[in-house]
């Protein structure tokens, strides 16, 4: 019953391309109709890296038009991410900047190596979220302390993500480099029954 979708664009930082999120948006749509599937949980398999937002080298190549309609499918897609109808559980073992935050606010629950570090860095290239982080950022932290992050492009590390309630859980990072996704699999095992 417990699905892991993992990212594995390792030599991109898993950043988000056109290609990535035409197959997230193939296995989400799979996802909606499988009675089978009790918990999603969203890692990565890029040590050190959730995700790390958008593909901006694939982006600079874009015309301006298609821009705006990458930044439109990114929104859908992680709207759709949003919608699954089974818990979500975004396994924050390395950074997640950008969209690749975006990514895990769309998820129900974060879980975050201390070590991992998390942002909408948007700001640093005189844009702003375009996935949802606006909205999902403060329905999760609140207002004042969401505008504070956006606007100063700050990076958190694990610990500070779990004081100011962007993460629900935080622990140590082990040899491995797996410590959220394994808390994942144990809160996912400890939904299954309910």
């Amino acid at each position: 019953g417990i699905v892991v979708l993992g990212l594995n664009r390792s030599h991109a930082k898993n950043a988000l391309n056109k290609n990535v999120l035409k197959m997230m948006t193939k296995a989400v749509d799979a996802l909606k109709s499988d009675k089978k599937v009790r918990t999603v949980i969203f890692r990565s398999e890029v040590p050190g890296i959730f995700c790390a937002g958008a593909d901006l080298k694939e982006r600079a190549k874009m015309h301006s038009s298609e821009v705006s309609s990458f930044v439109s499918k990114a929104r859908a897609t992680i709207n759709e991410m949003a919608n699954l109808p089974v818990p979500t559980i975004a396994a924050i073992d390395g950074t997640a900047l950008g969209g690749g935050l975006e990514l895990a606010l769309a998820c129900d629950i974060r879980v975050a190596a201390s070590s991992a570090k998390m942002g909408l860095v948007e700001t640093k290239l005189a844009i702003i979220p375009g996935a949802g982080g606006t909205q999902r950022l403060p329905r999760t932290i609140g207002v004042s302390l969401a505008k504070e992050l956006i606007f100063s492009a700050r990076i958190v590390d694990g610990e500070e993500a779990k004081s100011i309630g962007l993460v629900s859980h935080v622990v140590e990072q082990n040899d491995a480099g797996d410590a959220a996704y394994r808390r994942a699999l144990a809160l996912a095992r400890e939904f299954l029954p309910q």
